[in-house]
């Protein structure tokens, strides 16, 4: 008999546009800690099973679906959670959820044990639960319904109107724990979410889902059989590289971009010819999918007067708001309803109740062309990460720090010269035809158009100070002789 093993499918795509500045396309919100204990929104989600009991069985790892340009830093955070995953599937381009869950359930059919038909537990990764074990307990209740021929979608119970959320409209009772799903309905004006409430029959939809991999493949085909046709071809050509699993570019690029609600879940309740059927599990476990930064404030501590605060802050005579520091004292005064958050190169103060019009800041910086629409002032990069200190007219300075065992590319620059100085940690340089080794207070310089590499054999990170000097100093001033790195 089969055992319908649970399977954690990750879903680590897109860009948090609406918590910008702190999140950027190049680094969004799943890959941040929002909160003080140190762990970041994908690592909490992962480590959030860790409770569940030997009565439902579970696969020994996570599958992880994420942007190709985020696999390191989410390979690197699911090392420091602990969580070795069975594998990264790397989207060449975001299409949304039904694509990457088609995609996850493709793999998992191949990669079942003794034709087993897994149970895949769909799970955002920039969503808060702070009721763990209540979660948990509603896990093994989905686990237990899935194993059937439905879809379990996971239905919020709500505690106010919320016209930023979908809702789900229930049925009857169906056993497993489980109701008919009678409708779906998005994003309700303000009155129509007060009858929602005040009916009880509604709940707020999760995005949470619990499905067999077969039943999600019958689905998808019956609705959108050109996702799945275009996901079948992507996988049907992947590669393996390591743990990451790469679908065929082009044949994704071309899959259409739907959500799992429209592509499926939205017109299984009026097929009745179809034997697969849309249920859904009530849960009350302290959810928020941290939308935006009215939902963060409501998720973390308040103090007196309904104010949070994350990082270095003040606030005097305030009500009702949220400060957050990335590094700098932030220091509020009269605050009523306000957001005020800094980082190393953007401050954004918002009213509160206006906090889902942020993304259209950043619609704007793209116009403008700015980076700051999309990456930060530090850059994640596979062997470690750099921050860009200080720049001028024919100069830059930055901060780089290398991860024990890690190497850059070789490479040249036709346009700069580099000054590098060892802050701590051992440096192994290539320049030219030298390889040194350079300690604490020990520093070389590159010339223009001399080869070097940058690594460091040490067991503690390197941190170096690099002044750059010339007159183009932009990042695609790099000609590589070899990869030097994976990736």
């Amino acid at each position: 008999m089969k055992s319908n093993e649970l399977t954690p499918v990750i879903l680590c795509g897109g860009s948090g546009t609406r918590l910008w500045p702190l999140s950027r396309e190049s680094y969004p919100k799943q890959f941040l800690v929002l909160e003080g204990d140190g762990w970041s929104m994908l690592q909490k989600t992962v480590r959030r099973l860790n409770g569940l009991g030997p009565e439902v069985p579970r696969a020994p790892a996570p599958m992880v679906v994420c942007n190709a340009e985020h696999r390191f830093i989410a390979a690197q955070q699911l090392t420091e959670a602990g969580v070795y995953p069975a594998c990264l599937l790397l989207e060449p381009a975001g299409r949304n959820t039904a694509p990457a869950l088609t995609l996850a359930a493709l793999q998992a059919v191949k990669q079942a044990v003794d034709g087993d038909d897994p149970v895949l537990l769909v799970m955002p990764a920039d969503h808060v639960v702070t009721d763990e074990a209540a979660f948990v307990q509603a896990v093994a209740t989905a686990w237990r319904a899935a194993r059937g021929d439905v879809i379990v979608t996971f239905g919020i119970v709500a505690d106010r109107p919320e016209t930023g959320y979908g809702y789900i409209r229930r049925g009857q009772p169906q056993g497993n724990g489980v109701l008919a799903v009678d409708g779906f309905t998005e994003k309700p004006n303000a009155k129509l979410a007060r009858d929602y409430i005040d009916s009880g029959d509604y709940f707020w939809n999760s995005g949470l889902f619990a499905v067999r991999a077969s039943v999600w493949l019958q689905a998808i085909g019956r609705y959108r059989a050109d996702i799945l046709q275009a996901c079948q071809q992507a996988m049907a050509a992947a590669t393996v590289d390591m743990d990451f699993v790469r679908p065929a570019e082009q044949d994704f690029v071309d899959c259409p971009a739907e959500s799992i609600d429209y592509a499926v879940m939205e017109r299984l309740p009026a097929d009745t010819t179809f034997p697969i059927r849309a249920c859904v599990l009530p849960l009350q476990a302290g959810w928020s999918d941290l939308g935006a930064w009215d939902a963060l404030w409501d998720v973390l501590p308040h103090d007196g007067a309904g104010n949070a605060a994350v990082g270095d802050t003040i606030s005097l005579q305030s009500r009702d708001s949220l400060l957050l520091s990335s590094g700098r004292l932030v220091a509020g005064v009269g605050l009523d309803h306000l957001v005020v958050v800094e980082t190393s190169d953007a401050v954004l103060v918002a009213d509160m109740r206006q906090t889902q019009t942020v993304k259209q800041i950043v619609s704007d910086l793209k116009l403008r062309g700015q980076a700051l629409a999309d990456t930060h002032r530090k850059v994640v990069r596979p062997w470690g990460w750099y921050d860009r200190i200080d720049s001028g007219e024919r100069f830059q300075v930055k901060r780089i720090v290398v991860n024990p065992g890690a190497s850059l590319s070789l490479q040249m620059h036709h346009h700069r010269a580099e000054h590098w100085i060892v802050v701590k940690g051992t440096a192994e340089v290539t320049n030219g035809d030298q390889v040194l080794l350079l300690s604490e207070n020990e520093s070389t310089f590159i010339p223009l158009g001399r080869v070097h590499r940058l690594a460091n054999p040490g067991k503690l990170p390197l941190e170096i100070i690099e002044v750059q000097s010339g007159n183009y100093l932009g990042e695609d001033d790099i000609v590589r002789f070899d990869a030097g790195r994976a990736g």
